[in-house]
């Protein structure tokens, strides 16, 4: 495919929602850093703390869109040919993190019980945002390897690597850095590459009943997360207390308020009372309570609509790709933003049980923001290489076989160069 105008909206789209989470930055950051200033008892924030770092990462992630999106070492065909290494890498991550869990090293950041960061001086990294990207570059390269050799979950070369990428990412994720949060997005992402693999539907459906199996298993072996659900039900457990302030209802209790305050047109800008320190986590997971507190619910329907557009835009790249591998790295990226995006949401509405998981591109924080932009910026890229009409699956199944006749006919044709030589 001849390389043409990239899709403009994606990187519209994402510089907007970017601002927004700046100037939601800029409004209660100085709140923020006042309240942690007075919890532990000095003066470690200075008001604008939280902004300053938020652009920062902002720019990071600006860079790391463009990096993908026109470098010509990053190009598709490169991170392709890269995939294993790729999710070696991001595992690799994950170990070091396991180890300096394990040994108490200073490496490992801990906090609230859990250990998700790597922390390298003033940097933390969290090793989970980088399986992400990985496993959806590893599962495109062998679901478009295996996938001409007939169905792919008769074959077991196929399974074993599957299983093997999707079950390693979820144990060091969900087990060990105990983040179900982050493992909901990677078996999100498996799922919808595995749908869009063109599996027989009945398999489909027997591989989702058993992920949603071993959801309920991640959430009733696990006291913090049962809880959360209990809370949820409104159920309460003999162990515990029937105080009705308990972590988790107080959460949901005031994230609901923050919407709720917010009205049609909000309290506008700086006047956001949850953010003074009722509800927990304001800067990060709960963020989209305080956008509702903030700007109304007439803005925050218009921010949920620059997301709506931009998955759209998304989804568009992967209808349009003639390469089987692009098609799949798109609807990989619209998992990931998507799962990020209704889970957040109807966790702050109290639709599902509370559960961490940040709001791309808004929420505070480096490493998510780069994450997504870069995947981001590889769509960009394939928007390149995108045709004119929707591609059916069977066009691309001829593609494939065309490419592979042309390659093994110059194959053949080199063979005879030589030999005549």
């Amino acid at each position: 495919m001849r390389k043409h105008k990239g899709d403009l909206a994606i990187i519209m789209l994402m510089i907007i929602l970017m601002s927004v989470g700046l100037l939601v930055m800029y409004t209660i950051g100085p709140v923020r850093a006042n309240f942690l200033n007075a919890a532990i008892g000095e003066k470690r924030y200075y008001d604008a703390y939280f902004f300053v770092h938020q652009l920062i990462s902002v720019v990071l992630a600006i860079g790391v869109f463009f990096a993908f999106a026109k470098f010509k070492l990053l190009n598709y065909k490169n991170i392709e040919r890269c995939a294993k290494y790729l999710l070696i890498i991001a595992l690799g991550a994950c170990v070091v993190l396991a180890v300096g869990q394990v040994t108490h090293l200073p490496i490992a950041k801990c906090e609230l019980g859990a250990c998700r960061w790597i922390q390298a001086g003033p940097i933390s990294i969290q090793p989970a945002e980088f399986v992400k990207f990985a496993v959806i570059i590893y599962l495109a390269s062998i679901f478009a390897k295996y996938r001409e050799k007939g169905n792919i979950l008769r074959n077991v070369d196929f399974l074993w690597r599957f299983v093997l990428s999707v079950g390693l990412s979820l144990f060091f994720v969900v087990v060990v850095q105990k983040d179900l949060g982050s493992g909901v997005p990677i078996a999100v992402i498996a799922l919808f590459m595995l749908f869009q693999s063109g599996i027989p539907f009945r398999d489909f459906l027997i591989i989702l009943a058993a992920a949603v199996l071993l959801g309920v298993g991640a959430i009733m072996t696990s006291p913090h997360r049962r809880e959360r659900l209990w809370t949820y039900l409104g159920i309460t457990e003999q162990t515990e207390t029937e105080d009705e302030d308990d972590a988790n209802a107080y959460h949901i209790e005031n994230a609901l308020i923050a919407i709720g305050t917010g009205g049609l047109l909000g309290v506008g800008i700086g006047n956001s009372v949850q953010a003074t320190g009722y509800l927990p986590e304001s800067i990060n997971d709960s963020v989209f309570a305080i956008m509702g507190e903030t700007f109304g619910f007439i803005k925050l329907c218009l921010v949920l609509f620059g997301f709506v557009w931009l998955l759209m835009r998304i989804l568009r790249v992967a209808d349009y790709s003639s390469d089987y591998e692009n098609s799949l790295i798109a609807v990989g990226a619209f998992a990931w933003i998507m799962t990020h995006l209704v889970v957040n949401v109807m966790a702050m509405t109290n639709i599902i049980p509370l559960t961490g998981i940040t709001l791309p591109l808004l929420s505070y924080g480096g490493t998510s923001m780069m994450a997504v932009a870069g995947i981001l910026g590889l769509v960009y890229q394939l928007s390149q290489y995108t045709s004119r009409q929707v591609v059916t699956d069977r066009e691309r199944r001829n593609e494939v076989r065309s490419t592979n006749e042309y390659m093994k006919h110059v194959e053949y044709e080199q063979f005879n160069y030589r030999r005549r030589r």
